[in-house]
């Protein structure tokens, strides 16, 4: 379609070109930041036109400055940016960013209107940048003075990015949608994105990723670090008014709901191949700094990566350990842990397992390490590997057995009592009570069990004995109390309980063991059961 300068000057005149407007949204919150706003031709006997086609008309004719104008214009008299803090990003071109007065033009339509000039942002390709790159600087940085901000569009499709990068002051870099679209496929692009946005997060810019359409995108840029996104997901080019009821309809600038997002060790490992390196680093030193042993298994059960507590574990150097098969660095306990791996290959997770090896540093002893498989595949269902975490729990099981030792030396230390002995709960019910219960009673010891035992308990003394174990739970200190029982002979009989609380590994009381002693007999009370 061939396109005069005639043709353009009169959609000029008669009001033919006209903004829309995409969304900009912040992918960790759904909350809408800004638009994109793009020119528009709809000629009254042809029809719309494509961009494609006549904004490299536009540029030719020398009328770019003048369309910019006239959507501009329109842009700031629909009132989009009254009463928010939303941006609004325009698009630049080569002749525009060479031409010194741009700045001057933009500041008039802004004053016009009275908007602040930090509300604009000039979105510019490399494109633009290989004509003249000195005079682009000279431009750049007047914009920049009178407060826009400057974003490198569709980067990584040039020729010589990172020179035009170091040479302006960009504050955000814009991430193709070619290599958006394509990301949860293609693992070249994955790394492409993850690149840019690494660059991005280095150098202190905002990340914008274009062509977002799927949750499964956002997902992905979320955990690659990428800032905001647009695309189909949020919303299509629409005109001033769509846009505005889009504003109006939007919970708080909320466009969508947000995406389910679990932050699980499967998608952390997932990414890793194309992790920007600051996360990386950062992942890496949690990684080191893990006081349980970690490690990757890849499919030919070989270690990809360890961490120092890991390799502490196994008494080999991290470094011995990488590339090589884990019955190579682990023989003796490689048949104890084998099932465990090719579980894990096959899709099925192992947790919690437990096993005892040789101690790491060397004593003779023995160490109990409980471990955790978990697969890990690729975004693709592709399997990858495996991930392993170790807890040494040697001293847990330790102390597990010194309490189960010391439980039983309670248990027989009672058992030789005169009295009748007890156990309660840390909820104060017995939940054990010794043969002495019924000859003391002659209740059935089933009797006794739970709150059972206050029945026995003289009706004046039932306040003492439940204050007595209410004071126990909630100082968790030895019980002592005086109360009557009621014998077997229909007598009532003074007992004093003691007893001790059994603590956990944290010190906390998690039963006590006591007795009932007898005092003294008392005469015989009748009419009371």
């Amino acid at each position: 379609m061939h396109i005069s300068s005639n043709d353009i000057r009169r959609g000029l005149q008669e009001g033919e070109f006209f903004p829309v407007f995409q969304p900009q949204v912040e992918l960790r919150t759904g909350k809408l930041v800004g638009f994109e706003v793009l020119a528009r031709w709809r000629r009254k006997r042809l029809g719309e036109i494509s961009p494609e086609i006549f904004i490299p008309a536009v540029e030719k004719s020398g009328l770019i400055d003048r369309l910019t104008q006239v959507i501009l214009r329109k842009t700031l008299a629909s009132a989009l940016l009254k009463g928010n803090n939303l941006t609004l990003a325009i698009n630049a071109s080569a002749g525009q960013l060479l031409n010194s007065q741009v700045p001057e033009l933009l500041a008039a339509v802004f004053a016009e209107y009275g908007c602040a000039l930090n509300r604009l942002i000039i979105e510019v390709t490399e494109s633009a940048l290989l004509e003249d790159l000195e005079q682009a600087q000279g431009t750049a940085r007047a914009l920049k003075e009178l407060g826009c901000k400057l974003s490198l569009d569709d980067f990584g499709t040039g020729y010589s990015s990172l020179k035009h990068l170091h040479a302006l002051p960009f504050d955000e870099l814009k991430i193709d949608k070619a290599f958006v679209g394509s990301m949860l496929q293609n693992r070249q692009s994955r790394k492409i994105v993850a690149s840019v946005i690494g660059l991005g997060q280095s150098l202190g810019l905002n990340t914008v990723a274009e062509g977002v359409e799927s949750y499964e995108q956002v997902k992905a840029l979320l955990w690659l670090g990428c800032n905001s996104g647009q695309g189909w997901l949020y919303g299509r080019p629409a005109v001033a008014e769509e846009a505005l009821r889009f504003l109006a309809d939007s919970d708080s600038g909320v466009t969508v709901a947000l995406p389910d997002l679990p932050v699980d060790e499967e998608s952390i490992l997932a990414g890793l191949d194309g992790i920007p390196t600051q996360r990386l680093a950062q992942l890496q030193a949690i990684y080191d700094g893990s006081p349980l042993g970690m490690c990757f298994i890849d499919r030919g059960l070989h270690y990809v990566s360890v961490n120092r507590r890991l390799a502490e574990m196994n008494g080999v150097p991290v470094a011995a350990h990488l590339g090589r098969r884990v019955d190579e660095v682990i023989p003796a306990i490689f048949p104890a842990v084998e099932p465990f791996l090719l579980k894990a290959l096959e899709g099925e997770a192992t947790r919690g397992a437990e096993y005892t090896k040789p101690s790491w540093n060397g004593n003779g002893q023995r160490q109990t390490v409980r471990a955790y498989y978990q697969p890990i595949h690729e975004e693709t269902g592709e399997m990858l590997g495996v991930s392993v975490a170790l807890m040494d729990v040697t001293e847990q099981k330790r102390l597990e057995h010194l309490l189960r030792e010391k439980e039983e030396h309670y248990r027989h230390i009672l058992s030789l009592h005169p009295g009748v002995h007890w156990i309660l709960d840390p909820d104060g019910k017995v939940i054990e009570a010794g043969a002495g219960w019924e000859v003391l009673t002659g209740r059935r010891l089933e009797d006794a069990l739970g709150d059972g035992w206050l029945r026995m308990v003289h009706p004046d003394d039932l306040a003492t004995a439940k204050d007595g174990i209410r004071i126990t739970l909630e100082s968790g200190q030895p019980p002592t109390t005086e109360f009557r029982l009621m014998r077997r002979d229909g007598h009532w009989t003074r007992v004093r309980v003691r007893g001790l609380p059994r603590r956990g590994l944290s010190g906390e009381a998690i039963c006590f063991y006591g007795a009932l002693e007898v005092q003294d007999d008392s005469t015989r009370m009748d009419g009371v059961d």
